[in-house]
């Protein structure tokens, strides 16, 4: 097997970062291919659904971000081998993608629009999924989501947090996850001292 390539956006976020943490984690070589936004149009059409993150290995691609991280979580040793954990690492990745995707989905609207429509979500479905985020947290012992350790479904909580918390999206308060779930939020500073999460923005230089 070729070194994998990340095909993601030049950011330090989102959709396909927990798969570069992921990677960085578990010592897998992988080329991180960061496409400029300026370059997107031009490289879309060669994607499998028009999107990114894609992942591509000797020859071929494939999407959709969940799918991928399950696939270098089994590189990187961070997937559970038992079904009924992975299960588990699944669930919390699909929750945090479903009520990212409703937030996201919110970016091209209108300034009045989008403002009514964030507020809306802060105060009901985003509020609620993090809620339900810390309670399946507790049920797990409070540390990790899965398997009684770091998985790909910690990263995944991890970077949604930090996105939440980052100030980069308006009229969702920063303050949302220690006000709703504050366990979510120890959790958040749990995977920031992982010595892999710290060695990988450091080098990027991004502040965590």
């Amino acid at each position: 097997m070729t070194q994998p390539k990340l095909v993601y956006f030049d950011i330090d976020g989102a959709r396909g970062e927990a798969a570069r943490l992921a990677m960085a984690i578990g010592g897998v070589p992988f080329e991180d291919d960061r496409v400029k936004f300026a370059d997107w149009e031009s490289r879309k059409p060669g994607t499998p659904f028009g999107a990114l993150p894609v992942l591509e290995i000797d020859g071929q691609a494939v999407a959709q971000s969940n799918g991928i991280n399950r696939y270098v979580g089994k590189l990187a040793g961070l997937y559970p081998s038992d079904a009924w954990q992975a299960a588990l690492c699944d669930e919390a990745m699909d929750a945090v993608e479903e009520i990212s995707t409703r937030v996201w989905s919110t970016m091209p609207l209108p300034a009045a629009e989008k403002k009514a429509q964030r507020e809306s979500l802060a105060a009901g479905p985003l509020s609620h999924s993090l809620d339900r985020l810390q309670r399946r947290l507790v049920a797990q012992g409070g540390h990790y989501f899965a398997d009684g350790r770091l998985t790909v479904a910690d990263l995944k909580v991890f970077v949604w947090i930090r996105h939440l918390r980052s100030g980069q999206l308006d009229h969702i308060p920063i303050d949302l996850p220690e006000r709703v779930a504050p366990l979510l939020v120890e959790h958040h500073d749990r995977v920031t001292e992982h010595p892999a999460v710290k060695a990988h923005y450091a080098k990027r230089k991004v502040a965590i």
